[in-house]
């Protein structure tokens, strides 16, 4: 028996939520004010019609959307998209009692994401490459992606051969692809056990594609050119499926805020550091210590540092600052930190940044909740937050990264 529902707002997730006597029910790919039919009350149900649609409802621009898990929001138009997820940062702060003025969303265009992470599947004879169905383990396999570089875009039925020759019947295979300045790195996890016919299969797709590297499982099989990526000017040389910016224009836009921030500062911690996104921009203007807990994502640092003659002093710490906070007192030398930690945040870390007197501050997320926590830390500690800006890098998603800037 359908049933016809109002959605009141979108949640979080992004999902519409319709407000009923039975309770809030969560209708995925809804606006607020859409009058829907949904097919059972319960707490989460799909949309079987849209019978009053919201202004701001707009076309698809993927012929996967809806079934494919790796867009929310391609129906909504970009007044509507803008404001919802610069809300998502103000509601955060508001949760968290953190006064802070949050600047408009700086905007992400379709076709730009450069690190892409696809899964597939054997399904009987054949393999599935794609993403998650939404709130599922299951497949969508896909033919085209608006979101991904077009030389990403263009090797879908590469990686498709590609995740034959490889996938394990009883687990999905991860593919974790990354445009380079010299071709797709293509970094792959929970493979079958590798033979040697298997080894040589991959090894001749990834040359016959001209793949940068192929790496399978931590293991590289082939590499044509080392992969690379430009950190400000300093050519840097990528361990196999090391972490990126997902967008490089939201990279840039990051990376200004940061060196604008901390420009005159002479020592600076960057902290959970990768492979010097923040560091190697940084080393320019000011004697720069990088804490990372991957060892080659720091090599690989310290290396491009090296073959950059004119840059300040630089030191390298492999440290667990989750395990291991870098105490206040460590921090005393420090005049700027920049720290972008994983979703988690960095609770440990602002407690002890709170009871420093590092005087200016660059905070990088990707999850407004933990870093709405960590600044209220840093906040009763004694920091202002001098600004809040939005970066749409995850487009048409629920995701929105964050750089807050704070002073003593």
């Amino acid at each position: 028996m359908s049933e016809r529902v109002t959605i009141d707002r979108l949640g979080a997730q992004g999902d519409g939520i319709a407000e009923t006597g039975a309770g809030s029910i969560f209708v995925p790919f809804t606006l607020p004010g859409e009058t829907v039919e949904i097919a059972a009350m319960g707490p989460r149900a799909e949309a079987a019609a849209i019978i009053a649609a919201s202004p701001h409802r707009q076309t698809p621009p993927c012929p996967h959307f809806g079934t494919c898990g790796g867009c929310d929001l391609q129906h909504a138009d970009d007044a509507f998209y803008r404001a919802f997820k610069r809300d998502l940062v103000v509601e955060a702060l508001g949760r968290a009692e953190v006064t802070a003025d949050v600047g408009d969303l700086v905007p992400c265009p379709p076709a730009s994401r450069r690190r892409v992470a696809f899964s597939a599947v054997r399904a009987g004879n054949q393999v599935m490459l794609g993403f998650n169905a939404a709130h599922s383990n299951r497949i969508v396999p896909i033919a085209v992606c608006p979101i991904a570089l077009p030389e990403i875009e263009r090797a879908l039925p590469a990686l498709q051969k590609l995740a034959a020759i490889l996938v394990d019947r009883k687990r999905p295979l991860k593919l974790t692809v990354t445009a380079t300045l010299t071709g797709l790195d293509v970094a792959i996890a929970d493979a079958a056990k590798l033979s040697e016919p298997m080894r040589r299969q991959a090894v001749s797709l990834a040359l016959g594609e001209g793949f940068a590297r192929l790496s399978v499982s931590g293991e590289t099989l082939v590499v044509t050119q080392p992969p690379t990526m430009d950190f400000g000017g300093v050519t840097v040389e990528l361990p196999a499926g090391a972490f990126v910016q997902a967008v490089a224009a939201a990279e840039a836009t990051m990376a200004s805020l940061v060196l604008s921030h901390l420009a005159g500062a002479k020592r600076v911690a960057d902290l959970f550091a990768g492979c010097g996104t923040f560091a190697l921009r940084l080393a320019p203007q000011a004697t720069v210590h990088a804490v990372e807990a991957e060892a080659p994502q720091l090599a690989a640092l310290l290396a491009a540092w090296r073959s950059r003659p004119g840059l300040k002093p630089l030191t390298t710490e492999r440290r667990d600052l989750f395990r291991r906070p870098i105490p206040a007192k460590e921090l005393k030398p420090y005049d700027g930190v920049v720290y972008d930690p994983p979703r988690a945040g960095a609770e440990g870390l602002a407690r002890e940044l709170a009871a420093s007197t590092v005087g200016r501050i660059a905070a990088v997320s990707c999850n407004p909740a933990t870093l709405a926590r960590d600044l209220k830390i840093l906040t009763d500690g004694g920091y202002r937050v001098t600004s809040v800006t939005p970066i749409d890098q995850f487009l048409w998603s629920r995701h929105v990264e964050v750089v807050a800037l704070l002073e003593r």
